[in-house]
């Protein structure tokens, strides 16, 4: 992914003075990695927190955070600490994680499902904020993180009643410094949503390349003729394996309910091909052709492939 330059901004100290002190980020993959990347640009410190030290090595040689290390300590001097983590261990913190988190600092997640998380996180830290970043690509690990990844991209928090609101417009400061579209909606609305437009394409993509190789078509020629349709349509269904199996399982009941709807809306369409209504197939298309826009915007629905 190219780089996208970040503008160099002073002004907002005295209004932010969070961005005074180091920023922690617990996790220095695609999420943690990219964001340490932007905040240093910006002239705020980073201090990450990794889990082995070979990570740690890889994250100093590529300048993900000022200060990398293994020990929880290094939080210490931290007003705002972001845990980049993936769902099972922000679902089951580490012990000392905790003890060394700052009790006064602001703390905040990029985990893709909110609802769990709030529910183990409101009693864990009185400053924290639950949140979203939907940023992301194919790569993963130390090595993913790229400058510019959150640029224009949505940043959601979820806030409930007790959520600190000093707290959330510290996690808004943030998500608008690295110049990721600010927003907020109900834990539940939120996973609803990501469940359709983000974990489903996960199932659907992997069901997609199952199907592929099934035998259904010569699998030689499936895989000498799969061009940039294929590739885009599976593109996350081939991801990594453990985040995807770890978005089902945190968010089972919205992702089972997207599932029941995708599973109409195919049925639908095998029934006009069974019984050969090409004019109603067609209205079916045109529709979808008109929907598009609506969720990816023009200049995405724009590009058109030829396979």
């Amino acid at each position: 992914m190219a780089s996208v330059p970040l503008p160099a901004s002073t002004d907002g100290l005295a209004r932010d003075p969070w961005r005074l002190q180091p920023v922690g980020v617990v996790g220095l993959g695609l999420i943690g990695g990219s964001l340490g990347l932007d905040l240093q640009r910006l002239g705020i410190g980073v201090r990450g927190l990794v889990h082995r030290a070979t990570s740690a090595e890889r994250a100093r040689q590529r300048g993900l955070a000022t200060e990398v290390s293994t020990d929880p300590a290094v939080l210490a001097p931290c007003a705002l600490v972001v845990l980049a983590l993936p769902l099972d261990r922000l679902l089951d913190p580490d012990p000392d994680l905790l003890a060394a988190l700052p009790p006064q600092a602001v703390i905040t997640d990029v985990g893709s499902v909110k609802e769990p998380v709030l529910e183990r996180w409101r009693a864990l830290h009185p400053r924290f904020v639950a949140s979203h970043p939907m940023a992301g690509n194919a790569e993963a690990g130390v090595e993913a993180g790229v400058v510019g990844l959150f640029r224009q991209r949505p940043w959601v928090a979820t806030p409930e009643a007790g959520t600190d609101l000093e707290a959330l417009g510290v996690v808004r400061n943030l998500a608008e410094l690295v110049g990721a579209r600010w927003l907020t909606c109900p834990a539940g609305d939120h996973d609803q949503a990501v469940a359709m437009i983000s974990h489903l394409p996960v199932l659907l993509g992997a069901a997609l390349l199952r199907a592929a190789d099934s035998g259904v078509a010569p699998p030689y020629l499936v895989r000498q003729l799969a061009s940039s349709g294929f590739a885009d349509t599976t593109r996350v269904g081939g991801g990594n394996p453990l985040l995807g199996s770890l978005m089902a399982r945190c968010n089972r009941d919205a992702l089972l309910a997207a599932l029941a709807a995708y599973r109409q809306q195919l049925g639908e369409l095998e029934d006009l091909l069974q019984r050969g209504d090409w004019a109603a197939l067609q209205r079916r298309l045109e529709d979808s052709h008109q929907l598009r826009p609506q969720f990816v915007g023009p200049s995405a629905s724009a590009e058109t492939g030829s396979s």
